[in-house]
């Protein structure tokens, strides 16, 4: 892989340095499954909500509160949850393989707990798709579905899965 790919930093663990960001611990899981398989030279990661320190920040469905009294978390925030929840897809995928391992992020699916009349699903997943090239560059581009779902597991606004190609 060229330093080019990697953002000039020589690795990907540099670069989470960088840009002031620790990786943290892998979320436990909340049923009968792992964070993440490697299965050859691709891992998998199961979907991963915005835990900190083990709880949800937010909790309810995606939407613009004033166009609908369902909606509970805007879309800014569930922005910055789908970074969190990639964060924690980022950890899995360091605890199976090594991040300096990733040579692509191959796709990524995002899902979204919509409020009624929400379609601005693309943009909160962009919280992940841009993570994602803040951290692995031209490595972190990546096929994707952003798809708005009823409800999420625990409430959760967002849920984010990766599929990395590893050395």
């Amino acid at each position: 892989m060229s330093e080019s790919t990697r953002s000039g930093s020589g690795s990907f663990s540099a670069r989470l340095t960088e840009l002031g960001i620790t990786l943290p611990p892998v979320a436990a899981p909340v049923a009968a499954y792992v964070p993440a398989v490697r299965s050859g030279n691709d891992v998998y990661t199961s979907g991963q909500l915005p835990f900190v320190d083990g709880e949800l920040p937010k909790t309810g469905l995606v939407g613009v509160p004033n166009d609908h009294e369902r909606a509970q978390v805007t879309p800014e925030e569930a922005y910055d949850l789908a970074r969190t929840a990639t964060l924690n897809a980022i950890a899995a995928i360091d605890d199976v393989a090594g991040i300096d391992n990733v040579e692509r992020i191959v796709k990524v699916n995002g899902f979204v707990a919509s409020a009624p009349g929400f379609g601005g699903q693309p943009g909160v997943v962009n919280g992940a798709s841009e993570l994602l090239g803040e951290i692995f560059g031209d490595a972190g581009t990546h096929a994707r579905a952003a798809v708005g779902v009823a409800e999420l597991p625990l409430g959760s606004p967002v849920e984010i899965e990766l599929i990395a190609r590893v050395k």
